[in-house]
Protein backbone atom coordinates (compact mmCIF):
# COMPACT_ATOMS: atom_id res chain seq x y z
CA UNK A 1 0.00 0.00 0.00
CA UNK A 2 2.97 2.32 0.54
CA UNK A 3 3.96 1.87 -3.08
CA UNK A 4 0.80 3.54 -4.44
CA UNK A 5 1.72 7.16 -3.49
CA UNK A 6 5.17 6.75 -5.04
CA UNK A 7 3.66 5.24 -8.15
CA UNK A 8 1.20 8.13 -8.41
CA UNK A 9 4.02 10.66 -7.97
CA UNK A 10 6.04 9.02 -10.75
CA UNK A 11 2.98 9.01 -13.02
CA UNK A 12 2.35 12.70 -12.25
CA UNK A 13 5.94 13.56 -13.17
CA UNK A 14 5.62 11.43 -16.30
CA UNK A 15 2.52 13.34 -17.35
CA UNK A 16 4.11 16.74 -16.62
CA UNK A 17 7.29 16.03 -18.59
CA UNK A 18 5.77 16.52 -22.07
CA UNK A 19 3.91 19.61 -20.87
CA UNK A 20 7.11 21.37 -19.85
CA UNK A 21 9.85 19.90 -22.03
CA UNK A 22 8.06 18.04 -24.83
CA UNK A 23 7.57 18.98 -28.49
CA UNK A 24 4.59 21.24 -27.75
CA UNK A 25 5.67 22.21 -24.24
CA UNK A 26 5.50 25.61 -22.62
CA UNK A 27 9.18 26.31 -23.12
CA UNK A 28 9.08 25.73 -26.86
CA UNK A 29 5.86 27.68 -27.24
CA UNK A 30 7.42 30.65 -25.45
CA UNK A 31 10.55 30.43 -27.62
CA UNK A 32 8.41 30.27 -30.77
CA UNK A 33 6.44 33.33 -29.65
CA UNK A 34 9.67 35.27 -29.13
CA UNK A 35 10.91 34.27 -32.58
CA UNK A 36 7.57 35.31 -34.07
CA UNK A 37 7.73 38.72 -32.37
CA UNK A 38 11.29 39.27 -33.65
CA UNK A 39 10.29 38.29 -37.18
CA UNK A 40 7.27 40.62 -37.03
CA UNK A 41 9.59 43.51 -36.10
CA UNK A 42 11.88 42.67 -39.03
CA UNK A 43 8.88 42.45 -41.36
CA UNK A 44 7.58 45.83 -40.19
CA UNK A 45 10.98 47.44 -40.87
CA UNK A 46 11.15 45.87 -44.33
CA UNK A 47 7.57 46.93 -45.12
CA UNK A 48 8.42 50.53 -44.21
CA UNK A 49 11.54 50.39 -46.37
CA UNK A 50 9.56 48.95 -49.28
CA UNK A 51 6.93 51.69 -48.96
CA UNK A 52 9.64 54.34 -49.04
CA UNK A 53 11.27 52.80 -52.11
CA UNK A 54 7.90 52.44 -53.82
CA UNK A 55 7.13 56.12 -53.24
CA UNK A 56 10.53 57.07 -54.61
CA UNK A 57 10.01 54.95 -57.75
CA UNK A 58 6.56 56.47 -58.24
CA UNK A 59 8.04 59.99 -57.94
CA UNK A 60 10.76 59.19 -60.45
CA UNK A 61 8.24 57.76 -62.93
CA UNK A 62 5.60 60.47 -62.64
CA UNK A 63 7.35 63.69 -61.74
CA UNK A 64 10.22 65.55 -63.32
CA UNK A 65 10.92 67.27 -60.00
CA UNK A 66 12.35 64.15 -58.41
CA UNK A 67 14.59 63.48 -61.41
CA UNK A 68 15.80 67.08 -61.37
CA UNK A 69 16.49 66.91 -57.64
CA UNK A 70 18.57 63.76 -58.03
CA UNK A 71 20.49 65.28 -60.93
CA UNK A 72 21.30 68.35 -58.85
CA UNK A 73 22.34 66.69 -55.59
CA UNK A 74 23.83 63.39 -56.72
CA UNK A 75 25.35 64.37 -60.05
CA UNK A 76 26.00 68.09 -59.47
CA UNK A 77 24.13 69.14 -62.61
CA UNK A 78 22.84 72.67 -63.25
CA UNK A 79 20.02 74.07 -65.35
CA UNK A 80 20.87 76.05 -68.42
CA UNK A 81 21.65 79.63 -67.46
CA UNK A 82 22.33 78.86 -63.79
CA UNK A 83 25.54 79.86 -62.10
CA UNK A 84 27.26 77.70 -59.49
CA UNK A 85 28.69 79.62 -56.55
CA UNK A 86 30.63 77.93 -53.77
CA UNK A 87 31.26 79.85 -50.57
CA UNK A 88 34.14 78.64 -48.45
CA UNK A 89 34.65 79.45 -44.79
CA UNK A 90 37.58 81.72 -43.95
CA UNK A 91 40.69 79.72 -43.08
CA UNK A 92 41.37 79.42 -39.37
CA UNK A 93 44.68 80.95 -38.34
CA UNK A 94 46.99 78.63 -36.48
CA UNK A 95 47.59 79.62 -32.88
CA UNK A 96 51.06 80.98 -32.22
CA UNK A 97 53.36 78.40 -30.75
CA UNK A 98 54.14 79.09 -27.07
CA UNK A 99 57.55 80.60 -26.52
CA UNK A 100 59.98 78.42 -24.67
CA UNK A 101 61.18 79.97 -21.46
CA UNK A 102 64.88 79.27 -21.68
CA UNK A 103 66.94 80.25 -18.61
Amino acid sequence: MRLVPYLLAVMLVGIQFPLWLGKGGWMRVREAEQQLAAQNRVNADLTARNAKLSAEVRDLKEGAGAVEERARYELGMLKEGELFVQILDAPVKAAAAPKDAAP
